[in-house]
């Protein structure tokens, strides 16, 4: 048994945001992959990591819907496979969840113990990889975590402000809303619970269900407005921008009204959570608008 941490997810936004830490070990496609089961044993078993982080998932909301098998084994039986695997080494495993569990028609914070109520395949095969993954082993932390953007891959605040600077108006839905959440600030929560089970040990408090979710709630049109304003101080365009409702933007996949998470639990237990999205959202749009591609002059 090494101490690394063995952390999925390739080139995706958590395991890019996960890669600068001490001891990480980053694995992704073609050596790790949900659609070949047998890399899974394989990589554990080589690897041999002290702890385990799954943030590989099928995220293409829509595109599950008619790729329901390829979301199956990338949310629900890979991630079970997992567990067994890392339960049978004696490693602890921590995997990440969604709000897509839930309706989001409770209209307040969902809690953990709040029953799981998907409404789309991309949340029923989360819901039931959560489920999987506990079953499996015992010694498990799912975080479920909402609404991700990093400057790394592609995310919803990234998009906002590339379109910024190519479009005039920009139309946004307005009556969904969630806690947006840094994948960095979302990494540094991680790394404390690591730290926190190798200075204890692990202990069976430990595992379970926690909300890992930004402090503070947005609707998508408040986060597009956020993060234009703040590219713009960094001389990107001020487009108009509209707010609309999920009718007028209809999807393949049903999204939460109101999905927002409570993440008293995660500070209870283990004294962390990540912190309030604006900041976040200032930081993110900055280190976007310090590395982008010049724009023409007109």
């Amino acid at each position: 048994m090494h101490s690394s941490i063995l952390v999925t997810g390739g080139t995706g936004q958590l395991a890019s945001a996960l890669a600068p830490y001490a001891d990480v070990i980053r694995v992704g496609r073609p050596d790790f992959d949900f659609d070949h089961p047998d890399t899974i044993d394989t990589v554990l078993r080589v690897n041999r990591p002290a702890i385990v982080v799954n943030a590989a998932a099928w995220t293409a909301v829509d595109a599950a819907e008619t790729n329901v098998d390829g979301a199956e084994r990338a949310n629900h039986t890979g991630p079970a496979r997992m567990a067994a695997v890392c339960r049978e080494l004696g490693i602890p495993f921590i995997h990440i969840s969604t709000d897509y569990v839930f309706s989001g028609d409770k209209g307040s914070p969902y809690v953990e113990t709040d029953p799981v109520d998907p409404r789309s395949v991309y949340g029923r095969t989360k819901a039931e990889g959560e489920q999987a993954v506990l079953a499996a082993h015992p010694d498990s932390i799912i975080l479920r975590t909402a609404w991700v953007y990093s400057p790394y891959n592609r995310n919803f605040v990234r998009t906002m402000v590339e379109a910024a600077a190519r479009r005039p108006e920009l139309r946004v839905v307005g009556d969904q809303i969630g806690n947006p959440t840094s994948a960095d600030a979302l990494a540094d929560v991680i790394m404390k619970i690591i730290a926190r089970i190798r200075d204890t040990g692990w202990k069976a408090d430990y595992a379970g269900i926690y909300h890992a979710a930004g402090e503070g709630q947005a609707s998508w049109y408040e986060l597009a407005c956020a993060a234009i304003e703040m590219a713009a101080r960094h001389g990107n365009p001020r487009p108009a921008i509209e707010a609309i409702t999920t009718a007028d933007w209809p999807t393949p996949a049903h999204r939460p009204h109101d999905a927002r998470l409570d993440c008293t639990r995660l500070k209870q237990v283990f004294g962390c959570a990540p912190g309030p999205w604006r900041p976040e959202v200032r930081r993110v749009v900055g280190e976007l608008m310090a590395h982008r591609a010049p724009q023409p002059q007109s």
